[in-house]
């Protein structure tokens, strides 16, 4: 599976997981914990492999990327340190769901397309096969392992400073 069809199915699987947060009849906490575990991973992925790979094709807008990951990461640790019976906990979840929408949509409207021309299908397959991989171990390593602790740091602003960050171009 090519990289961008693979970062679109996780970009499904994170919309799914908010709509049934947002519907109620689940209990919330499992489904919080799925949900950061998800996004946490992506970001991962995307933040260390994809971005670095893909960073000359649309400068820009990766940047944008790296800022939007450090304010979801923000959302999302204000989320989970909310209990699900407190009044501000549906607003919560509903402000983190449109900062992912807005991010998801500039990644699959502006960013793929462009991806999609400046690579070739194989790099890309062989780009998808690796962040499959990187996304599973990250997924088991669990999202507390991976978000830094306290407000002041995010993962976004370790890997957007990366010395790698054009040592993985594919381009």
């Amino acid at each position: 599976m090519k990289a961008t069809s693979l970062l679109e199915k996780q970009h499904r699987k994170v919309e799914s997981i908010f709509k049934q947060l947002e519907s109620g009849r689940s209990e919330p906490g499992p489904l919080l914990a799925e949900l950061a575990n998800e996004l946490v991973a992506h970001m991962a992925i995307e933040q260390e492999s994809f971005y670095p790979a893909v960073r000359q094709i649309k400068e820009d807008l990766i940047l944008e990327s790296y800022e939007e990951h450090a304010i979801a990461e923000l959302a999302l640790k204000r989320l989970l340190s909310t209990d699900p019976e407190d009044i501000s906990f549906k607003a919560r979840v509903t402000t983190l769901k449109e900062l992912i929408q807005h991010h998801v949509e500039e990644e699959e409207e502006e960013l793929f397309p462009k991806v999609e021309e400046a690579i070739e299908a194989k790099q890309l397959e062989q780009l998808g096969k690796a962040l499959k991989a990187e996304f599973e171990q990250r997924l088991a390593e669990g999202y507390e392992a991976l978000l830094p602790a306290g407000y002041k740091k995010t993962s976004a602003d370790k890997a957007s400073h990366a010395k790698h960050a054009n040592g993985a171009n594919l381009g």
